[in-house]
């Protein structure tokens, strides 16, 4: 029996040999000269599937890890430092050990009889108290005071003109007293060292070269800053002009004008002019 496949509809139909060879075949589907409207339809929601066991058992597997493994591992980090610290135990028994590895392994050195120990010395120090310093420091200053008096007492027993007291005896300006001619009777004298004490040209200190100057004029001066300082007249520094004296606490000269002095200012240094480096100055004119 043959198949006769219909392209129009999908079906078939067995063919009847004794039929003449004649095949019925049904009459094609009409076709419709307009499609008809065609209605969406929603699609059917989809019924999710169970899981597979073998899934379920995975998840279960993986969270019981997580559970156990995770606060585990917090613990480690949270446990004290003591948990890590050796303990007495453990001490004692590396002792212990290294003892005995000294005693398996001890060592042996041999010295020659020639060779001698040194001895050893322990260093000392010694320490200067306040009351040492303090008397060391007092005979260092009279030590110094002494040196000053022998020089000057040399100086001036070497200087043969006359002496302050010799010019208030016969005053070489006795009538004649002009700041000009004091400052250059003063200026004379540059040059003279330094000596503490002295009032001559052999060696001046400050007061003793004031003292030595003004004495040529007949006017008799103690030895003494502070005291000459008090004679006279003071003046503003601005009517100061040469041969009157600057003032300063322990110290005295000729003002030389443009705020300089002329004056004994210290040891090592000779009789000069030089700027006034005294912080707080004044003027005195004496005479007037």
């Amino acid at each position: 029996m043959a198949v006769n496949s219909n392209p129009f509809d999908g079906e078939s139909e067995k063919i009847d040999p004794s039929a003449s060879h004649r095949v019925a075949l049904r009459s094609p589907r009409p076709v419709r000269s307009q499609r008809s409207a065609v209605t969406p339809v929603a699609p059917a929601t989809r019924t999710a599937k169970p899981a597979p066991k073998e899934s379920v058992w995975r998840k279960f597997r993986s969270t019981a890890i997580m559970a156990i493994v995770v606060p585990g591992l917090f613990g480690t980090v949270a446990l004290p430092a003591y948990a890590f610290s050796p303990t007495a135990t453990d001490d004692a028994a590396a002792s212990s050990t290294l003892q005995t590895l000294k005693e398996s392994g001890a060592q042996s050195l041999s010295v020659d009889e020639g060779v001698t120990a040194a001895t050893v010395v322990r260093d000392g120090y010694s320490a200067t108290t306040a009351a040492e310093l303090a008397n060391a420091r007092a005979v260092a200053e009279a030590a110094e005071a002494e040196t000053r008096r022998a020089e000057f007492a040399t100086q001036q027993t070497s200087f043969t003109g006359p002496t302050a007291s010799d010019h208030l005896a016969s005053p070489a300006h006795p009538s004649n007293l002009s700041l000009d001619q004091v400052f250059n009777v003063a200026l004379q004298y540059q040059g003279v060292p330094y000596v503490y004490g002295g009032a001559t040209p052999a060696g001046f200190d400050c007061s003793g070269f004031v003292k030595y100057v003004y004495a040529q004029f007949g006017i008799d001066m103690p030895h003494s800053s502070t005291a000459q300082g008090n004679m006279g007249t003071r003046i503003p520094v601005a009517d100061a002009v040469p041969g009157d004296l600057v003032v300063s606490a322990g110290h005295i000269g000729f003002y030389a004008g443009d705020n300089k002095i002329l004056h004994a200012s210290r040891p090592g240094t000779p009789l000069r002019i030089g700027p006034i480096y005294a912080d707080n100055w004044w003027i005195v004119r004496i005479g007037i």
